[in-house]
Order: C-alpha cells, then sequence, then structure tokens
C-alpha cells in the first residue's frame, strides 16, 4: 500500500498494475481469513475472537477504501497526463490533491486511533466482568462460612461465646473508626472553611 501511495503521488511508469493486483489479491486473502475468522466465532467462539474479528473487518474496510481513493486518485492524474499531453506529473499542480489526502490520512489516523481505544476499553471492561464474577464467588464462599460457624456457634456454647466476643469486638472497631473518619472529615471541613 506505501509504494502505491508512492506511485500515485510520482510519475507513472506502467508499474501500477502490477502493484494493483498485489494488492488486490491480498485484499481477497484477508476477506477469506476474515470470512474463516466469521464461522469459528459463529460456530461458539468466545467474546475476545468476536473483538478480534470486528477489528479485522475494520482495518479491511479500511485499507479497502484507501485502495481505492488511490486508485482513483491514480486515475484522474493519468487522464490529466493523458487530456494535457504531459510527460511529467508537476507537483505544484496536485498540490491541493495532496492537501485533501492528508486530510483523509488524518481522518484514517483519527479512526485508528479511536479504534485501539475502543480495543482498550474491552479489555478492560472484559477484566472487569472476570474480577466481578470472582467476587460473586467469593461472596458466595464466605456466605457459606458464615453458615456453618452459627451452626457450630449454635452446637457447642463455648464457641458461641468467642464468637460473641469477637462481633462485639467487631462493631466496636467499626464504632471506633467511623467515630476517627468522621473527626478528620469535620477537621478537613474546618481547615477547608478558614481558607
Amino acid at each position: 500500500m506505501i509504494a502505491y501511495r508512492k506511485l500515485v503521488s510520482m510519475k507513472s511508469d506502467g508499474s501500477e498494475n502490477d502493484i494493483e493486483s498485489d494488492i488486490e489479491r491480498s485484499l481477497k486473502q484477508l476477506q477469506q481469513v476474515n470470512s474463516q475468522m466469521q464461522t469459528w466465532v459463529s460456530s461458539g467462539g468466545s467474546e475476545v475472537l468476536s473483538h478480534t474479528l470486528t477489528r479485522h473487518m475494520e482495518i479491511l474496510q479500511d485499507l479497502t477504501q484507501e485502495f481505492y481513493r488511490l486508485r482513483s486518485s491514480l486515475r484522474v492524474k493519468q487522464q490529466h497526463a493523458s487530456l494535457l499531453d504531459l510527460r511529467d506529473f508537476d507537483r505544484a499542480k496536485f498540490d491541493v490533491e495532496e492537501a485533501s489526502d492528508s486530510a483523509d490520512q488524518a481522518l484514517l489516523r483519527e479512526q485508528a486511533a479511536i479504534n485501539r481505544s475502543t480495543g482498550q476499553m474491552d479489555n478492560v471492561i472484559s477484566q472487569a466482568q472476570a474480577t466481578l464474577g470472582s467476587l460473586m464467588t467469593q461472596r458466595s464462599t464466605f456466605g457459606g462460612i458464615t453458615s456453618k460457624i452459627s451452626n457450630v456457634s449454635s452446637r457447642l456454647p463455648t464457641i458461641n461465646h468467642v464468637l460473641s466476643s469477637i462481633r462485639r469486638k467487631k462493631s466496636m472497631d467499626t464504632i471506633i473508626l467511623s467515630l476517627v473518619a468522621s473527626v478528620c472529615a469535620f477537621l478537613i471541613f474546618i481547615y477547608w472553611l478558614s481558607k
């Protein structure tokens, strides 16, 4: 694609047909790979494969659009040269077109950056979902432990006494911690008002 872009910006020497056929062949191969990935995803592939497939399809679409844009630009230049019977392209005459090419390239770069950001967000979301699943598992495990401890405490009065002492200590710690946090918040508020 880079060689073809250079060829479009320079004088045409007739080698564009070979490069065009190579690019078209590569785009068809990429389309076939995407089709195979589509069958894997539709037959029960994971969510990661689905996101990868989406990304590859976007890349194929971007490359195809850029190829067709460059090819039409080359055809316009060739027609212009044949109409005016020019042997060399005058680069000064095509500055306006190159400016639009650079604007298109800037838009393509921006779209690629947005796609990368979207992929990163998808990764973060999948990690958060995995973390949520593990936290739910831990919650159910601790809930089971609490019910087992209450069963044991009802059977053995000595353990019940120890557990009630632990609960009192825990509630006392909670009260002390909330008092300290309240005092700190109050002091910060007074400090903020004094500024």
